[in-house]
């Protein structure tokens, strides 16, 4: 899944069964509150926890730290909130959990401290207190803008299960051979998270990560903490209001999931809205013939796709020059693809047309060269530099839910998918390392508390389908759902520049009023 925006990264550095022994703990009780008191009484054997004082310090880290100055030069402090690993055992091993503080300017309208989540999952967010207080605008001067690190990303204790590769989304590829070849990536994937950090796996979750925030919440002195979320982020926030439903203020969930068709397999069943925004993004491209070579009609751009995967299904495409000369696959170069139909603004598009353009030449047996952009994409998905990505994200969603153990069941839905989706379904339905993982402790959160949080979503969003946010709507009565339509966009809120977007959340976050009645908002030419 995406997280915050190209633009927004670039700028700041966008189980099944409940064990015996593991108990989910109740909500902590608040008995006073104070911006650096926490006095806050948990139970549970937590109170050191949430009783702890923090050591506000400098964020910079050494001198080739370029987002500690960024955090430095806005006026930020850091610290470290210790947390244990398990909640069940609270006199065991701890973490320490990486905050950054932006303090309210506005301290005579001071509304609280709003924590936000950028997706992934496993996307640190640390860094991004000063992009989030920009996007808020003038209402951003209220808050105390809390960015943190969850468990086992970024500054957090980060957790490489040193992966040759940076992601395990991967297609299946044109037929059986490459589904094999994918079993045996995917299974080693997994061993390597199993041999390298065997300890710490069962304790990467999204519930844990939940916890951690209202421990944060209670170092911060504060009896309710304001929540911002994209993507997985949505997922987190849903989870955080179930979990402790009377220790939130105002919520905005931006593209969100469905908490019931959360898991490990989050892309199937996007395949639809994927081939729309390849549609939308080939003609565009065909109107650009000129600049990228790869057909004059959307059917011709299509067209030049299909035959760039068949060729490198019969011999791996080789791009780039140099260290950064690549090898890519019928596994990889639908990723490529899939990772261009994010986005439509014209920016998004372009890159986009980069690649493809390069994948045709190369298809076509001519030398390539790379942009930086694209290299720096590829080092990280297809090399050990993405490591540490990769291996969060999957142990993040591995450790909230199961997955089908059968390689067979992966391969018909494969098969299935084929017909109707021919480049993304083998991909959205691959088998992952979810598939060899041990096997989650604790159950999926279920939502059966209604929270009056404000929904985003677009209509034509890529990764989390609209319906998602329909359903968690139902699921949440007292939510409102602001609509931007005719969008191919994931993440929309203080990213997209859609005015009318940006001033009804922030007109939220400002007032604690959510509008009177769900809101469409008419995406802007670009």
């Amino acid at each position: 899944m995406t997280t915050i925006s190209t633009a927004v990264r670039r700028a700041s550095a966008v189980g099944l069964a409940l064990t015996a022994c593991f108990t989910a703990l109740p909500g902590a009780t608040a008995t006073a509150a104070g911006r650096d008191g926490a006095a806050v009484s948990a139970g549970a054997g937590l109170d050191r926890f949430y009783h702890q004082r923090l050591d506000w310090r400098s964020c910079v880290l050494g001198p080739d730290d370029a987002a500690g100055r960024d955090l430095e030069k806005a006026g930020a402090r850091c610290a470290d909130v210790t947390v244990p690993l398990d909640y069940a055992d609270p006199r065991g091993r701890t973490l320490k959990i990486a905050i950054s503080r932006l303090a309210a300017t506005d301290t005579r309208h001071r509304v609280g401290s709003l924590l936000f989540n950028p997706g992934g999952p496993g996307g640190p967010a640390l860094g991004y207190a000063p992009l989030i207080r920009q996007m808020m605008k003038e209402t951003g001067a209220r808050y105390d803008v809390i960015g943190f690190d969850p468990r086992f990303v970024g500054r957090s204790a980060p957790l490489d299960c040193d992966w040759p590769v940076g992601s395990s989304m991967f297609s299946a590829g044109q037929g059986r051979a490459g589904f094999e070849r994918q079993v045996a990536l995917q299974k080693d994937l997994a061993d390597s998270c199993r041999a390298t950090n065997a300890s710490v796996l069962p304790y990467v979750t999204t519930r844990n990560t939940a916890r951690d925030m209202d421990v944060i919440r209670g170092t911060l002195g504060e009896r309710k903490i304001s929540y911002l979320g994209w993507s997985y982020g949505t997922y987190l926030g849903t989870v955080y209001t179930q979990m402790f439903p009377r220790r939130y203020d105002r919520v905005v969930l931006d593209g969100a999931l469905d908490p019931r068709r959360y898991n490990p397999r989050l892309m199937r069943g996007v395949e639809r809205e994927n081939d729309q925004a390849l549609a939308d993004w080939a003609t565009w491209a065909a109107q650009r013939h000129s600049a990228y070579g790869l057909g004059r009609t959307r059917g011709q751009v299509l067209a030049t796709i299909d035959r760039v995967v068949a060729t490198s299904a019969r011999h791996p495409l080789t791009i780039g020059t140099g260290a950064d000369t690549f090898r890519l696959d019928d596994t990889q170069v639908p990723f490529v693809v899939f990772s261009g139909t994010a986005d439509d603004t014209d920016e998004a598009r372009a890159a986009a047309g980069e690649q493809m353009s390069v994948l045709a030449r190369a298809a076509a047996g001519q030398p390539t060269q790379l942009s930086p952009q694209f290299a720096a994409m590829l080092r990280g998905t297809l090399t050990d530099q993405g490591s540490r990505n990769g291996s969060v994200q999957s142990a993040i969603l591995c450790g909230d839910v199961s997955v089908p153990r059968n390689p067979e069941s992966y391969w018909r839905d494969i098969e299935r998918s084929r017909a109707t989706h021919a480049l993304f379904g083998p991909l959205t339905n691959n088998i992952g390392p979810c598939a060899f993982w041990d096997r989650p402790r604790e159950r999926p959160t279920q939502v059966r508390r209604d929270t009056p949080a404000l929904i985003v979503a677009a209509t034509g969003d890529p990764r989390t389908p609209y319906t998602g946010s329909v359903a968690l709507h139902n699921l949440l009565p007292s939510s409102k759902l602001l609509t931007l339509k005719g969008a191919n966009r994931h993440a929309i809120y203080g990213q997209y520049g859609n005015a009318c977007v940006d001033n009804e959340v922030n007109r939220y976050l400002a007032t604690g009023k959510l509008p009177a009645r769900d809101r469409t908002c008419l995406k802007q030419s670009r």
